[in-house]
């Protein structure tokens, strides 16, 4: 895992390098650079480096005999069949980053390695990949910059364009500060979105301009005569479908269910370092550790080690979590969250997640304990998206009802002028609910395809990780899984009374507890530390009531929701108001009182 930057255009590497810098988080092994004047403008990388494959090679950028250079945050799981696939490569590493410049090369080769030629198609070869990534791939010949992102969005890869046409790319938007000529402001659509659903939808960010390289896709970027850069196309490489078919049989059927978990985890280990399990008692995450359990000792390798936060011992998750470890005879890490924690540590985790998110701040806490003994982590996400894990999924039209409300309060939106297609920020103008969740199956595919997954739970994940010099993996989402949970009927996955039918089915093959396969699920954050949160919430709401008064269009919404106007005033101090990476550091009130005018 790692931090990549770069530009195409007006172009130093002074400045790509600085951006890298400013991930130095997500990977503080080692930097590098690249740098290839043009005829009409430039193009450079930066690159901060975790190591996790290949130690003490596979530093990057990388380059190939075919003259290409990447650039890459992520890791190719099926790296030794690539290997095996293209055995003329020349290959320079032991890591899996390498298979990309391969695959790339021998695609290259099959139509002509040195003829410029934008219309080729990419998609053949990036499907190859089996992983999770976000690179940024140079190739001369062609004068051609690829961006592409790993089919579920796991990892991130944004882009802005500056006022003079120069591209900016990296793995965060805080990188983007690292250049004089990007101005952080607010977008006011994408943060009427984000109210009304709970997490920004499709490519865009909090961000006005700065969009992000779509999940499943590959970009082709090329300068024109003028050294602006100008987007070629977008090549869609993988798209999930939700095809649930008629029949499960669980005596037959719940076993090639758990299989395909075990082979996605399975893939999820590879690694030269050590591994921990996130573990939250939940089945989700209870399945994991017990997998993990059952493959390291076939393998005979170490067993990861669990790690568990909450607010007091007495948490059903903490105690749910404690009978798992001592099931399966697990180490176990725990960790009491302190009760000024959401005072000292909101601004960092603001500053981290690039968002509006308060009441997870558990995130912060678990990866700073695990970060002290591992660098990569195992979790659960993913499984709630596959398997309809969610409350709200009972009654989608009180849901609906919920999100249209939301929508209502914010002033002057209008769905109709948002930017959409492919490398916009916006899938589609079909913003309100009511086109979304007529029912179980359309609303699986909705949450899956427009950012529930991807920009809430999958950026908590990355964001807050990294921000500790640590890789999680969603052994949920490996290919393998996803490819047989997406065939599963409705009835198997939500009825009256439980939800994840299926799945609990596939657990009951394994050894956890009867009463750990029946947990029902509860809400992260709030679960894990329900008395911190509503405190906090609660004494922050009176001025909350006040600072939504000073958002414009937005100002009912927040008003509608205090805690999401606590979120809104952080975002604004930190990301707003100066560089988030210094502004962190100040005490929480000093941040809430001290922010810039707000653009509207």
């Amino acid at each position: 895992m790692c931090g990549i930057s770069g530009m195409l255009g007006n172009a130093n590497q002074e400045t790509a390098l600085a951006m890298a810098d400013c991930l130095s988080h997500r990977g503080p092994d080692g930097v590098g650079g690249f740098y290839d004047e043009l005829k009409y403008g430039a193009v450079a990388f930066g690159h901060a480096r975790l190591s996790i494959v290949d130690l003490k090679g596979s530093s990057q950028p990388i380059g190939s005999d075919h003259g290409a250079v990447l650039v890459q945050n992520g890791e190719i799981y099926n790296q030794s069949e690539l290997r095996s696939r293209c055995n003329a490569y020349p290959w320079r590493t032991s890591g899996d980053g390498e298979t990309i410049l391969a695959v790339h090369r021998k695609a290259m080769l099959a139509t002509g390695l040195s003829s410029y030629n934008q219309s080729v198609d990419h998609a053949g070869w990036v499907s190859l990949l089996d992983g999770i990534w976000g690179f940024a791939l140079w190739d001369p010949d062609r004068r051609e910059l690829l961006l592409s992102r790993d089919p579920m969005g796991v990892k991130p890869l944004l882009r802005t364009l500056l006022p003079d046409g120069t591209l900016l790319f990296a793995s965060e938007v805080k990188a983007f500060h690292a250049h004089p000529e990007f101005i952080a402001k607010p977008d006011i659509d994408a943060l009427a979105v984000r109210l009304a659903y709970e997490y920004p939808m499709d490519m865009t960010t909090l961000f006005l301009g700065v969009t992000q390289v779509a999940p499943g896709t590959i970009e082709s970027w090329s300068l024109d005569d003028d050294g602006r850069a100008i987007l070629n196309g977008v090549c869609r490489y993988s798209r999930d479908v939700v095809s649930p078919e008629g029949r499960w049989d669980p005596a037959i059927q719940a076993r090639i269910l758990l299989d395909s978990f075990r082979d996605g985890l399975e893939d999820r280990m590879m690694s030269d370092v050590p591994i921990g399990i996130v573990l939250s008692g939940g089945l989700d995450s209870s399945l994991v550790a017990a997998l993990a359990h059952e493959v390291s000792q076939n393998a005979g390798k170490p067993v990861p080690e669990c790690w568990t936060v909450a607010s007091s011992e007495d948490n059903p998750d903490f105690v749910a979590s404690e009978m798992v470890t001592q099931h399966h005879d697990l180490v176990h890490h725990t960790k009491i969250i302190e009760e000024d924690a959401f005072w000292k540590g909101l601004p960092r985790f603001v500053s981290n997640g690039e968002d509006l998110d308060i009441t997870v701040l558990f995130w912060q806490t678990l990866f700073e304990e695990m970060s002290k003994q591992v660098t990569v982590g195992l979790c659960g996400q993913g499984a709630d998206e596959l398997h309809a894990g969610y409350a709200r999924y009972r009654d989608l039209d009180e849901h609906s009802r919920q999100v249209s409300k939301r929508l209502s309060l914010a002033r002057g939106f209008d769905s109709s002028g948002i930017e959409c297609g492919p490398g916009m920020p916006w899938l589609d103008s079909k913003i309100d609910p009511g086109h979304h969740f007529k029912d179980l199956h359309s609303t699986l595919q909705f949450e899956i395809d427009r950012g529930q997954l991807s920009n809430f739970q999958l950026r908590l994940a990355d964001r807050h990780s990294m921000a500790q010099g640590m890789e999680v993996r969603v052994p949920f989402l490996s290919s393998q899984h996803r490819a047989e949970s997406n065939r599963l009927p409705m009835r198997w996955r939500l009825s009256a009374d439980t939800e994840k039918l299926a799945l609990r089915e596939a657990a009951a093959l394994t050894d956890l507890p009867p009463s750990i396969v029946r947990r029902p699920k509860l809400p992260a954050g709030t679960a894990t530390a329900p008395d911190l949160v509503s405190s906090f919430i609660q004494e922050l709401t009176p001025h909350a009531i006040e600072w939504a008064k000073e958002y414009g269009r937005l100002k009912d919404q927040l008003a509608d929701q205090p805690e999401m106007a606590i979120g809104m005033r952080l975002f604004h101090s930190i990301h707003m108001t100066g560089d988030p990476q210094q502004r962190a550091t100040k005490p929480m009130m000093e941040l809430l009182e001290d922010v810039s005018d707000w653009p509207e």
